[in-house]
Parts: structure tokens; sequence; C-alpha cells
């Protein structure tokens, strides 16, 4: 059960990544801001979530819809924001763009564009913890399209084969692009693959905060006790387009929610309605809207006065 100090915590970490997101959505269209964008809204309880289950000193990758993950982990809008603006301030100097962002001081390692790149990666950080004999937990978070890759089995196989500390954590929302699941797959249960292995396996709504935490706190106990790798299974609904700040059911490949089922596939809204739950009352969540706000137009301005780097900044930091 939350405290109710715990859920205003995570609930500011929600409102955070949403309002982050909405931002991007009424200022993209201006064109400064000069990188792809792959939003997350729908999926931001699974990050804010499976991250309040893991204990400092953790280590986490991700994939290129990864705003949600950074947010959580560092609730730092200054540099993203910088970032997407390509600045100077921002996390990589204005050179990462959205989809590689990554905060090491805060455990984030690394996020990235091509499917299923960081699985591997973290599987390295798991084995290197291993070899120091450190307990220091991994987690990779990767979209369910990043299944039908090679390296994932690999990464798995190997995984279980080192009673790896690593949890594996498959934001699953049905799609690669526009194709669904039955057009990819050879087989129908995600779970039940994964159960083959030696490995914990675990499932919940990734639109409801409360069951992510419930199912990741029991996984991470199966985990704990078995030495094995954990799998978890979330489910989520992409309310947006693959990339981009636009609704695009017109495109008809998907079916558009009514408001009921809309209100239903929320994460914000279905957290908010816990809240009453814990105690926490309407002027609280009001007090941390209106800070969030604050935070984010703050941000948003001083990434728009910010300063390009400097042209010789584009041989700096790479690896040639």
């Amino acid at each position: 059960m939350l405290s109710k100090g715990e859920g205003l915590k995570l609930y500011r970490q929600l409102v955070l990544i949403r309002r982050a997101e909405e931002a991007i959505r009424t200022f993209y269209h201006e064109n400064d801001m000069k990188t792809p964008v792959h939003l997350g809204i729908g999926q931001e309880a699974i990050p804010v979530g499976v991250c309040h289950c893991l204990p400092n000193p953790r280590t986490a990758f991700g994939t290129y819809r990864n705003h949600a993950l950074y947010l959580a982990l560092t609730e730092d809008t200054d540099r993203f924001f910088a970032e997407l603006y390509g600045k100077e301030g921002g996390l990589g100097r204005g050179k990462a763009g959205s989809m590689h962002l990554c905060a090491p001081a805060h455990g984030l390692l690394a996020t990235s564009a091509v499917v299923a790149t960081t699985i591997p990666l973290a599987v390295g950080a798991a084995l290197a913890h291993a070899y120091r004999n450190e307990r220091q937990p991994v987690a990779v978070f990767f979209g369910d399209g990043a299944m039908e890759e090679g390296a994932f089995w690999e990464s798995l196989n190997f995984a279980c084969q080192r009673s790896l500390n690593i949890l594996f954590v498959c934001e699953d929302n049905g799609l690669a692009i526009h194709a669904s699941a039955s057009e990819r797959r050879g087989f129908s249960s995600i779970s039940d693959v994964i159960r083959g292995f030696r490995c914990c396996v675990g499932s919940a709504d990734g639109s409801d905060l409360v069951a992510v935490i419930e199912a990741t706190n029991r996984l991470r106990a199966e985990m704990a006790s078995t030495s094995q790798p954990g799998f978890l299974h979330l489910r989520y609904f992409r309310f947006l387009e693959h990339v981009g700040i636009n609704e695009d059911f017109s495109a008809g490949y998907r079916e558009a929610p009514d408001e009921e089922e809309r209100n239903a596939l929320d994460p914000l809204l279905r957290f908010s309605a816990h809240l009453d739950m814990l105690g926490c009352t309407a002027s609280e969540r009001r007090i941390i809207e209106t800070e969030v706000d604050m935070q984010i137009q703050r941000s948003l301005s001083l990434a728009k006065e910010g300063l390009f780097p400097d042209a010789a900044a584009l041989y700096e930091d790479v690896w040639v």
C-alpha cells in the first residue's frame, strides 16, 4: 500500500511527464525542435512504477520512446528541453536529440533509436555487476517490436544462463509502427514463451500505476529468492502516432477509443482516482500541477534563449 506522500510524489512524476510531452505538442510546429519525437502519452505509468521499485544505485537502459524514462529518473526538464532545441545546455549538448537521452549520474546509461540495441548493453552491465559481486539491479525497457530481433533472444538466453540480476521490461503497445502483433509474431503469448527460459515472469496492466508497482515488487522478490532474471510484460495504449505529435486513428490501422475507453487507458486519470483512496485532496494535486507547469515554462524559456553549440563541437565527444 502506498503512503500519501509516495502517492503525491508519483503523481508529480506522472504530471511532469505528461505536461512535458504536451508542451512538445504545443511548440513542435514552430520547427525549432530539430529532432523527431516519439511521444509516450499512455505509457507514463510503466517507467514511473518500475523505477519507483528499484533501489539506488540502479542502472537503466531504454529505447527511443524514452521521455518518460528520462524524466522519471531525473525530473530534470532544463537539460531535457535544451536538448530538444539543440542547445549547448542540453544533456548531449544538442547533438543527441530526443531519441538518445541519457543521464549516467541518475543511472540511465543509454537509450537508442535502433530497435533492441540497448538490450545486449544492459546484459553487459548486469554481467559487469556480477563480476564485481555487486547486487545493483539493471532494468532495460523496450517495446514489443524488439522481440522480433535476434538480439533480444540471445540477450535473454545469456542472462538466464548466467543468472544475472536484470529486469527485462516489455512496454507492449501491440504495435510496431503500424503492424499489429498478429502480423509479426509466430507465437500467441509473450509470457508463455518467456516461461520456457530460467526466468521469473510477471505481467500487469501498464496503464495502472498501482498494478505496475505491485507486479514489479512481486517479480523482484521472486528474482531475489531464485537468483534468476526477471521479465515484466506490461500492456499499454499508445495514444499518438508512432513518431510525431498527432493522433493517427484516421490512418485506419486501429480504431479510436471512445471517451470511456480513453479514460480507462489514461495512467494519469487512473492514478488520480487512486489518490482519493490515499486521502490526497484536490488542492494538493492542484499545487503539484501548478508547480510542474511553472517548472516546464521556465525550462522552455531557458531552452529557447539558450546558445547553440559552437560548430567545432560537432567534432567533440565523438568516437572517430
